[in-house]
């Protein structure tokens, strides 16, 4: 009997001891694994699109099931009706998310070329610099867009300044556009499989001796240009832009979405110990639309759709690396695009002739380049699973004021730029966002406050960009329009509504000043 007892008690510590490691265990292949990082400051992703439509994904009412991935991680967040780009064009878009400062404040900040300086100086206050200064490591994957360097880049040295230079511990990225040269990656300033014996030369002037271009070489191209895409050939896809050498470090393009996805997992899960700020900066659906061959034909609108059917399993395929990782639950997710959609953006892809019923504008009108709605209103949600509640939200928003509000909801509010802290509406606390916001396309601003838009009148301005079709939004008498009510901006209230009309006006000259108008005398209504 008395060793029997013994045996119990035994048996017992035995049980005790195994109870007390059970979290140092050695998880089970295929387990989840789970995270050490600090979880009172959540890891933040912005994953920014290129050219995504307002009515391109499903949480926003298109039927066109193109962005069933995209849609279950927006339903399951925050949709915002009312979420904006500062621009209608990439770049300022950009600059704008970076700074927390409006674009047309930097005379510099419209689409670049692939040789432009860095437009963002080094000494200027951004979002990555914000975040570290809140302990975050920081990291950019995809594509940039703002100029590297001083403005004479030798692609076959370490090129700087760049994205390490303002607030990125870490970049991998292509230089400017998937449609311009350098066609290559840069990883933290230095060019991936830079052969010496093979420089790179880079010229936005005048082609390099002996090289063909889609202009003059149509035999060689397996992409037909339409309008400005018929410089240097990579890939058979004529480009912005003249390139010589590198051959072995130019890009296939086809891979290029697979390529930085997995630059972004394997971002991941180096720093999923530590809090990190993570901007990965998708090239979908920017032209030249060039699936991965195991997406051609899925989405039955020719390459445009394919490639948004392409962008869509690539975000499932990170949320499940963050969910792999045991780091979804403290992850916030911002989700948008730098501006409005586009059909034919430079290449002959069937964008047009394909389209069938799908609206990427989403009723709205306009679109790239464009100052009504479907120029800068976008696809927009933010995502914290167990944190932030499912639902949509009328709040105006905008992606300048996340330097600010992202800095609010850690705790340590900054004021940066332009850049509003806007947290609670972002977080779902408040359904009051932005009162006021100047949206711009090339350099023309107007003006949302409220259910209002304001847009002044640019004499002699008033056209459809013939090369893509899109109404650039302006004309020669000021419009005033009723977005609650007209959100196709078909009714210009300008004189119907004089005291809306006065106010508006009023508000917009009160940010740009008189001199914006140049010339133009603020309309007086009596």
């Amino acid at each position: 009997m008395k060793k029997f007892i013994l045996n119990v008690f035994a048996f017992i510590a035995v049980i005790a001891s195994m109870s007390c490691n059970t979290k140092t265990q050695i998880p089970k292949k295929g387990s989840l694994q789970i995270s050490k990082q600090n979880k009172t400051k959540p890891n933040v992703i912005v994953i920014y699109m290129d050219d995504l439509g307002y009515g391109d994904v499903g949480f926003n009412g298109s039927n066109s099931k193109l962005t069933p991935n995209i849609d279950k991680l927006a339903n399951n967040g925050l949709i915002f009706k009312n979420g904006y780009a500062s621009s209608a064009t990439c770049t300022p878009s950009r600059y704008a998310l970076l700074t927390g400062e409006y674009p047309w404040r930097e005379k510099d900040a419209s689409i670049l070329p692939g040789t432009a300086p860095l437009l963002i100086k080094t000494s200027q206050v951004t979002l990555p610099k914000v975040m570290k200064e809140n302990g975050y490591q920081t990291g950019i994957v995809g594509k940039w867009h703002l100029g590297l360097g001083n403005g004479n880049v030798d692609w076959n040295k370490h090129i700087s300044p760049g994205p390490n230079e303002v607030g990125f511990d870490e970049s991998y990225i292509m230089a400017a556009t998937q449609d311009r040269v350098p066609t290559v990656y840069i990883d933290n300033g230095d060019v991936v499989n830079l052969d010496p014996n093979d420089p790179i030369e880079v010229s936005y002037k005048k082609n390099f001796e002996g090289q063909p271009t889609g202009k003059e070489n149509l035999e060689l191209l397996k992409m037909k240009w339409h309008h400005g895409h018929n410089a240097s050939i990579v890939n058979g896809i004529p480009r912005i832009g003249y390139m010589k050498g590198g051959e072995k470090a130019k890009w296939v393009d086809e891979d290029m979405a697979d390529h930085f996805l997995a630059k972004a997992q394997n971002y991941v899960k180096k720093h999923k110990d530590a809090p990190f700020f993570l901007y990965y900066a998708l090239q979908q659906p920017h032209v030249p639309r060039t699936p991965h061959p195991r997406f051609v034909g899925k989405s039955g609108m020719g390459p445009r759709g394919d490639v948004i059917v392409e962008a869509d399993w690539i975000v499932g395929e990170f949320v499940k690396t963050l969910e792999e990782q045991g780091i979804l639950e403290n992850t916030l997710i911002v989700f948008s695009s730098d501006n409005g959609p586009v059909l034919n953006d430079g290449y002959y892809d069937d964008a047009v002739e394909k389209l069938g019923d799908h609206d990427p504008k989403g009723g709205l009108r306009g679109g790239k380049y464009s100052l009504f709605q479907a120029g800068t209103r976008v696809p927009f949600f933010t995502y914290w699973k167990g944190t932030i509640k499912s639902g949509v939200s009328d709040a105006i928003v905008c992606q300048m004021d996340l330097a600010t509000s992202i800095t609010s909801i850690l705790g340590n509010k900054k004021q940066v730029a332009d850049s509003k802290d806007i947290a609670d509406a972002f977080l779902g606390k408040s359904k009051v966002g932005r009162s006021e916001l100047v949206l711009e396309a090339g350099k023309k601003t107007a003006l949302r406050k409220g259910d209002w838009l304001f847009i002044p009148p640019y004499p002699g301005m008033r056209k459809v960009n013939k090369n893509v079709n899109i109404e650039e939004g302006c004309d020669d008498i000021a419009q005033l329009y009723n977005l609650k009510e007209d959100s196709g901006e078909k009714n210009n209230l300008a004189t119907a509504n004089p005291e809306k009309f006065a106010e508006m006006q009023n508000a917009f000259t009160a940010i740009r000043g008189k001199a914006y108008f140049k010339g133009v005398k603020p309309i007086e209504l009596h």
